[in-house]
């Protein structure tokens, strides 16, 4: 799916939505600053040097463009026949304090959220943008993963150590695959060989991917709003890789050990994949052989019926969870997207829960004792990261809500063109071309998925987020 962006013009449409936007974050108890007490504690926040120095190795950060806080950075190379891969991270558990101001703060807060109009931050700036951050040309402490690969991709061994580094280059995912695609030399020259690899081990595993494209709201240096919609470049793919490797290799370590907090998803049922096979019969492009993700792999990203078999099979992606265990190991440790158990270990300067992970890892890895306040307090972490999870999803749905609202404003009383996404009964999601709009609207019966409609825009209200469509 190419790239999509419609705009929400300056206006006393654009006043309205600002005003909105705003609502919603008080009413999610959202708030973008810290007291005064969390953001001294930040300032004066220290990481102890590492005995580890690894700031010859040239690694180097991928994210989207403008990103301040980075998590990972990378380094790879050829070993013989296969490969080292470097994975560096944020060393958050070093600058956070246990029973501190800011700890209590990430704990209310649970994860960073992206609203439109600014992020609502886990941690304060001047450690997730700053000392924390994975920077380039600026010493920082890091958790270093280091994997062994062989030739087909399989990791053979790997470590975790606290360490020095120093990234080299601050790299963005769409310059990157420009870059990659003109065959110019780069800190992720490998990265197409490896992530390759990597994705033909988890549809050896039998794991999936969705790869629903993205739906972001952005605010322009105008002022004004914008939806974004485009599918995941290949690097993203390569890249992700990376973590989900890392992810797959910090839950083995808990689950040897008997003590840690997994991120788990339970196999589709039956039902679920039977439901399935008849929506792909439906719209013409029958899963009939294989593994489910195998298919999914396959679908022509081009083919206008992929976005429909896609919303279809988010059905199989559902009831994602966190098991926390110390003495016995879970009883269903899988996430049967990836195919294996997995943790959450890489992204701690946006996430409560990677801090567990990477300390009760480094504590395994290194034969130490795991700290007490990550063994005391695993127990509260599903219902924490349950209650964030629930308020990002409400905020980014409500977003959405809003500025498409706004989007259609100037339409009320226009009759445009749609496509069928999924019917619900008499009702159907449908997606409107331009500008950008998913919504709700009634169809004739014998409506499928991939038909296309006209649609009438006969109310909206940004505030509450809503939009009333005819056909």
């Amino acid at each position: 799916m190419p790239q999509r962006r419609s705009h929400v013009a300056p206006s006393a449409t654009q006043t309205e939505l600002a005003a909105a936007l705003s609502a919603l974050r008080e009413e999610l108890d959202a708030p973008q600053e810290f007291s005064p007490d969390v953001l001294a504690e930040a300032e004066n926040a220290t990481a102890p040097e590492p005995g580890l120095d690894l700031r010859a190795v040239p690694f180097a950060t991928l994210d989207p463009a403008g990103s301040m806080d980075l998590d990972q950075a990378f380094h790879l190379e050829r070993n013989g026949d296969g490969f080292t891969v470097r994975y560096a991270i944020a060393d958050v558990p070093s600058f956070v304090a246990p029973g501190g101001a800011v700890d209590a703060e990430a704990r209310r807060r649970g994860q960073t959220l992206y609203a439109a109009d600014g992020t609502v931050p886990l941690h304060p700036k001047v450690l997730s943008e700053d000392k924390a951050s994975l920077l380039p040309d600026i010493d920082r402490p890091a958790l270093v993963w280091t994997f062994d690969l062989d030739s087909a991709g399989a990791v053979s061994a790997f470590r975790l150590e606290r360490a020095l580094i120093r990234s080299r280059a601050k790299l963005d995912y769409v310059a990157t695959q420009a870059s990659l695609d003109r065959g110019e030399d780069s800190p992720a020259s490998l990265l197409p060989v490896i992530g390759a690899l990597r994705i033909e081990q988890e549809r050896m595993r039998g794991g999936a991917s969705l790869n629903l494209p993205d739906e972001e709201v952005v605010r322009a240096a105008d002022g004004t709003y914008a939806i974004e919609r485009r599918s995941p470049l290949a690097v993203e793919d390569w890249n992700a890789q990376l973590s989900l490797m890392t992810g797959m290799a910090a839950a083995s370590l808990m689950l040897e050990a008997k003590v840690g907090v997994l991120r788990t998803m339970p196999q589709p049922d039956e039902k679920s994949f039977e439901t399935f096979r008849h929506q792909t019969e439906a719209l013409g492009r029958p899963w009939t052989t294989g593994r489910y993700g195998d298919y999914l792999r396959a679908l022509d990203r081009e083919d206008p019926l992929t976005l429909p078999i896609l919303e279809a099979a988010a059905s199989l992606f559902r009831g994602a969870g966190y098991v926390v265990f110390d003495g016995t190991t879970p009883a269903d440790a899988m996430q049967a997207a990836i195919g294996a158990p997995y943790a959450h270990a890489t992204a701690p300067l946006r996430r409560l829960v990677d801090r567990w992970s990477l300390a009760i890892c480094l504590a395994i890895s290194q034969g130490e004792k795991i700290p007490a306040w990550a063994r005391e307090s695993l127990n509260e972490l599903p219902a924490l990261m349950q209650e964030s999870a629930q308020r990002a999803s409400r905020l980014d749905s409500a977003t959405v809500n809003c500025v498409e609202a706004a989007l259609l404003t100037p339409f009320v009383g226009a009759t445009i063109d749609a496509t069928v996404i999924a019917v619900h009964g008499d009702r159907a999601t449908v997606q409107i071309a331009d500008p950008a709009v998913t919504a709700s609207a009634p169809v004739p019966a014998g409506t499928t998925p991939g038909t296309s409609v006209r649609v009438t825009v006969q109310r909206v209200d940004i505030s509450e987020g809503q939009v009333e469509l005819t056909t």
